[in-house]
């Protein structure tokens, strides 16, 4: 995203919707895993670990849905977003955090380049 954002061909809007929204879809497949595929959790393919998982449960009883703002965050985003699948989130509360919390990041992110 930075190397895109430093060339003058790609307009920064549009890189922040693309990246915006391709990490939201991301967060949407492990939201579907926590609640349709957790069957699935001693796969080698599946994406987060159970302690991970436990680590982003007890969070996500302790914070409620607001802690989906931490969904961008490098080690426990993926286990936060499989771990509201899995508690039932409603998908579109869902939505408006991980929304909320990874466009902040890209913002900020675009906001620092020069």
């Amino acid at each position: 995203m930075v190397a895109a954002a430093l060339t003058a061909e790609t307009s920064r809007t549009m890189l922040f919707l693309a990246a915006t929204a391709g990490n939201v879809l991301g967060a949407v497949v492990n939201f579907a895993l926590g609640r349709f595929f957790i069957r699935f959790e001693d796969r080698r393919w599946f994406p987060v670990s159970a302690p991970a998982r436990a680590k982003a449960e007890a969070l996500f009883a302790r914070y409620g849905q607001p802690v989906l703002l931490f969904s961008w965050l490098p080690v426990i985003g993926d286990p936060l977003t499989l771990a509201a699948g899995l508690l039932r989130t409603p998908l579109i509360a869902f939505l408006f955090y991980v929304t909320i919390g990874k466009a902040a990041r890209y913002a900020a992110l675009l906001w620092l380049m020069p």
